[in-house]
C-alpha cells in the first residue's frame, strides 16, 4: 500500500437545485460508502450551505471555484473566507472548464490556489491536456506546465489533491485507458520529484477525471498511481457510490 487515502471527488459543475440535492445527500448519507475512502461533494457556490447542511460529516464539501483575494470589489465572485465560513473545507480550481470556457490563464489559477491554501482551504488542483495537444504529442508539456504554476503556489502539499482530467474524455464518453492515466500519474510523480521532492512525490494524492463511470472505475482504481477520481456527471447519480467503492 502507498499510504495514499483514496479520494473520490464528484463535481456537479452547473446541476441541480434543493429538491435533487437533498434526494442525493439523501442517497449518500444512507449508503455503504468504503470507510477507506474520502469523499467530497462539489456543490454549485448557491447551494454550499445547504448541501453542508444535508450531508452527513463523513462526506466533505468543496466550492467548484473562487477568488484570489478575500474580499472587495469583485461582483459576482466568491472567497475562501466566504466557504469556510459555510463550514465547506475544499474548493476546486483550474477545472478544464474554468481554463477554456471561462479564459483562466495558469497564473490566475496559480494565485488562486495560493490565496485558498493560505485562508486554510484544502485544494483540488485540476490540470489535463486538450486532445490537439496530445494528438501533437505535448501532453507532458502542457501538464507539467500547468503543474508548476500550481506547484510554485504551495507550501503545504498535505492540503492538495492534484486531479488529472485529460480534456478530450472530459463529459465526450471516451475515457483515458487505464494505461494511458497510469501513465500520465506516473510521469507527474515524476516530476515532482524532480521539481518538488520525493516525499511529496510519493504522498501527494493524483487522482483522474474523464467520463469516470460504474463501470470503468474499478480498473483505473487498480492502477498504482491513480489514487481516487474527480467524477463529474456520474456523481450525480446512484452510481456515484460505486465510485466510491472502487477500491473496497
Amino acid at each position: 500500500m502507498t499510504g495514499r487515502k483514496f479520494f473520490v471527488g464528484g463535481n456537479w459543475k452547473l446541476n441541480g437545485d434543493k429538491k435533487s440535492i437533498e434526494e442525493l445527500a439523501n442517497t449518500l448519507n444512507n449508503a455503504k460508502l468504503n470507510p477507506d475512502a474520502e469523499v467530497v461533494c462539489g456543490a454549485p457556490s448557491i447551494y454550499l450551505d445547504f448541501a453542508r447542511s444535508k450531508l452527513k460529516p463523513n462526506i466533505d464539501v468543496a466550492a467548484q471555484n473562487c477568488y484570489k483575494v478575500a474580499k472587495g470589489a469583485f461582483t459576482g465572485e466568491i472567497s475562501p473566507a466566504m466557504i469556510k465560513d459555510c463550514g465547506v473545507k475544499w474548493v476546486i480550481l483550474g477545472h478544464s472548464e474554468r481554463r477554456h470556457v471561462f479564459g483562466e490563464s495558469d497564473e490566475l489559477i496559480g494565485q488562486k490556489v495560493a490565496h485558498a491554501l493560505e485562508s486554510g482551504l484544502s485544494v483540488i488542483a485540476c490540470i489535463g491536456e486538450k486532445l490537439d495537444e496530445r494528438e501533437a504529442g505535448i501532453t507532458e508539456k502542457v501538464v507539467f506546465a500547468q503543474t508548476k504554476f500550481i506547484a510554485d503556489n504551495v507550501k503545504d502539499w498535505s492540503k492538495v489533491v492534484l486531479a488529472y482530467e485529460p480534456v478530450w474524455a472530459i463529459g465526450t464518453g471516451k475515457t483515458a485507458s487505464p494505461q494511458q492515466a497510469q501513465e500520465v500519474h506516473d510521469k507527474l510523480r515524476q516530476w515532482m520529484k524532480a521539481n518538488v521532492s520525493e516525499a511529496v512525490a510519493s504522498s501527494v494524492r493524483i487522482i483522474y477525471g474523464g467520463s469516470v463511470t460504474g463501470g470503468t472505475c474499478k480498473e483505473l482504481a487498480s492502477q498504482k498511481d491513480v489514487d481516487g477520481f474527480l467524477v463529474g456527471g456520474a456523481s450525480l447519480k446512484p452510481e456515484f457510490i460505486e465510485i466510491i467503492n472502487a477500491k473496497a
